[in-house]
């Protein structure tokens, strides 16, 4: 026998003709106009404000609740409110796992400035996280080291043990350490506006509350965690204490805390928040092709809807001193959607904030024009991500140096060498 020549089996023309007349039969079940009626009695009759089943509101309009829209190329050119702005964000290489049992994640932070300022750029907050079963191990440095003639802090953090969720806990510890320390160790000097590549609070510890009983614990009883937590509501204060805005910038937002809400009171078909937003705010012309010459958006609103409510009702009881009253903390937020790309984004602020109606218009102005101008996120958080970003080379090149430290090397499932290591990581 020759041999059996192996094939790269693909789909037929014949199966995907198939598959299309299968979702051929699923739209036709779809009436599309019943899901705009029911976004526009949603938006009209549900958020002014939103209840829960107990009767509380749990989202409420910052002022007049109505959309709005400005063309782009106007809003582009507009003159922006704050004189300068900075970014922050955090990267990772993703956890880790040894074949020494330990698992490892990495996190640089770094802040980014417009105008550009060198050395602001050259920080970094450098904090590695490491996972162990073996209980003589410490590995946990007692301060931070200083490193790059004083431009770099970095620290090693003993992540509490678990019996699942290693990466998870790695993971979480490492981004939300680095981001929060590098943004307090900076904060003095921004003195007109500071916006996080992501949300205020850091929403992926948040989710687990809801989602697991044991990392529930670690957020409420573990110091490492809980000082992550404390971190971020220092920087609500600073920011507050200063009169300087701190704002998060969303890119992709995973919440489905809205929709949830108005599934139960509506029977919402939308599958997150994202997608209700994007319905509400779509402008579609006499044939139904998406108009593309404005931005549009929503009012602010006050939220206590989901992990909104979470650092401002009790959910999680922090032992701490606090320095505002606690609306303060509360989450509000507006949405924004750009239809050059079809993509939706939401601008956060705490309410120590935007309480005060001319900075929710200065801070509005400012976002707008920063995404008509980039056609995505600000320029401060574009630079940020491009400084903190650890590209596939770095993490390669990174897990390596760490395997050589260890005399061990990573452990590899067959996904791995089928598919390579995944780019993205799900807290959970």
């Amino acid at each position: 026998m020759a041999g059996i020549e192996r094939l790269a089996m693909t789909l037929d023309p014949v199966h995907v003709d198939g598959i299309a007349e299968l979702a051929g039969r699923v739209t036709r079940q779809v009436d599309d106009s019943d899901h705009t009626e029911l976004a526009e009695q949603a938006w009209s009759e549900l958020l002014d404000p939103l209840y829960d089943d107990s009767g509380d509101v749990i989202l409420e309009p910052l002022g007049e609740h109505r959309r709005r829209k400005v063309p782009i190329d106007d809003v582009a050119l507009e003159s922006r409110p704050f004189p300068t702005q900075h970014g922050l964000d955090a990267g990772t290489i993703n956890p880790t796992t040894f074949k020494n049992g330990l698992v490892i994640d990495v996190s640089q932070a770094a802040m980014a400035a417009v105008p550009s300022s060198v050395d602001l750029h050259r920080g970094r907050t450098i904090v590695m996280t490491v996972h162990t079963n073996d209980e003589t191990l410490d590995v946990q440095d007692a301060d931070w080291q200083m490193d790059d003639h004083g431009y770099a802090r970095r620290r090693i953090l003993h992540a509490p043990r678990v019996d699942r969720h290693e990466q998870a806990v790695v993971h979480a510890l490492a981004l939300y350490r680095a981001e929060s320390e590098h943004a307090l160790d900076q904060a003095d000097l921004i003195d007109d506006l500071l916006v996080l590549d992501g949300p205020i609070y850091p929403t992926g510890l948040l989710k687990w509350v809801e989602r697991d009983p044991q990392l529930k614990q670690l957020i409420i009883e573990e110091a490492e965690f809980v000082e992550v937590i404390h971190n971020y509501l220092k920087l609500v204060e600073s920011f507050a204490e200063r009169d300087v805005p701190l704002v998060g910038f969303v890119k992709n937002s995973a919440s489905k805390a809205i929709t949830r809400e108005l599934r139960e009171k509506a029977g919402a078909p939308w599958v997150d928040d994202e997608a209700f937003f994007r319905r509400v705010l779509e402008r579609p012309d006499e044939h139904g092709e998406p108009r593309t010459d404005a931005l549009t958006f929503t009012g602010w609103f006050r939220s206590r809807v989901g992990t909104d409510g979470m650092l401002a009702d009790g959910t999680i009881d922090l032992d701490r001193d606090v320095h505002l009253d606690d609306e303060d903390y509360e989450v509000t937020f507006f949405v924004v959607y750009d239809p050059r790309d079809d993509l939706v984004y939401r601008v956060e602020a705490p309410y120590a904030v935007t309480r005060n109606p001319d900075v929710r218009e200065k801070v509005m102005t400012q976002l707008l024009s920063e995404i008509a101008a980039e056609r995505g996120p600000p320029l401060a958080v574009g630079k940020a991500d491009e400084l903190a970003r650890i590209d596939r080379e770095g993490k390669q090149t990174l897990r390596r140096r760490i395997e050589r430290e260890f005399d061990t090397s990573q452990q590899e499932s067959y996904n791995d060498r089928r598919w390579g290591a995944a780019e993205g990581f799900d807290l959970v």
